[in-house]
């Protein structure tokens, strides 16, 4: 059990990478606190979880909203009194016919990189609380290289958390705090993707990974897991590709 008892809260938990992260984080000890605006996707994971056996639960949370993330940790610090690891996972899509849409890019700044940095914030403050915890966020290979298919505030949210993420490390090491990025590739569509669900080009991105292939959103669970385990106790302000090689191309 590589993160046995440990209390975890996991935004976009309730499909996707989120869900296949509490999933798996279920599975190694953790009690799994599922955030999500999608409630009944939420609610049915944690109660599958529950289930089979794990401590798992559902709390609803807009990210881009201060005043849900003051409502859940509160309610997460009342049930639990601490809070071990955070992932901020939660994020919408920058994958638009329309490149340079406003609204789009008020939206995806709102979602990935404000939503993003309240995480931070509350979590940093629970955390400290405890003595200390682990934080992983996760931003894109769209936060390190430019993309011609992808809205530019997608590009701009995902290295906005790129570097926060390293600020943080910085800034709370000293309180054992840990905070690192994921960077995923390819993966499965999201729920808000338009331009990266067309076929003909996803096969043309294919072609770009050395390895060939879509990465699984079980694979970047992998990664997460690792970053938030005491396995990686001495590892802060770093951030890991999981991208089937494309970045090294």
């Amino acid at each position: 059990m590589r993160v046995a008892n440990k209390v975890t809260l996991i935004t976009g938990g309730a499909h996707g990478m989120g869900a296949a992260m509490a999933s798996l984080f279920a599975r190694e000890g953790a009690s799994v606190v599922v955030a999500d605006v999608l409630e009944k996707e939420g609610r049915e994971l944690a109660a599958a979880l529950a289930q089979s056996g794990a401590r798992a639960e559902f709390l609803p949370l807009d990210v881009s909203r201060e005043p849900d993330w003051r409502e859940v940790m509160a309610a997460l610090m009342a049930r639990h009194g601490r809070l071990d690891v955070l992932v901020n996972n939660a994020g919408v899509s920058g994958a638009l016919p329309d490149r340079m849409g406003v609204e789009d890019f008020d939206r995806i700044m709102a979602v990935n990189a404000r939503g993003t940095f309240l995480g931070l914030k509350y979590g940093v403050e629970a955390m400290r609380q405890g003595g200390g915890g682990s934080i992983v966020n996760i931003s894109s290979i769209s936060g390190l290289v430019g993309q011609a298919f992808v809205h530019m505030g997608y590009n701009g949210a995902k290295a906005a958390i790129h570097v926060m993420s390293k600020a943080a490390a910085v800034q709370f090491g000293r309180e054992g705090i840990r905070v690192n990025s994921v960077h995923p590739g390819y993966m499965p569509p999201m729920r808000t993707s338009v331009t990266s669900a067309d076929p003909a080009l996803r096969e043309r991105l294919m072609a770009s990974i050395p390895l060939g292939r879509s990465g699984r959103p079980e694979e970047v669970a992998s990664a997460v897991l690792f970053l938030a385990s005491d396995e990686a106790s001495y590892i802060t302000g770093a951030e890991l590709a999981v991208d089937g090689g494309f970045l090294a191309g």
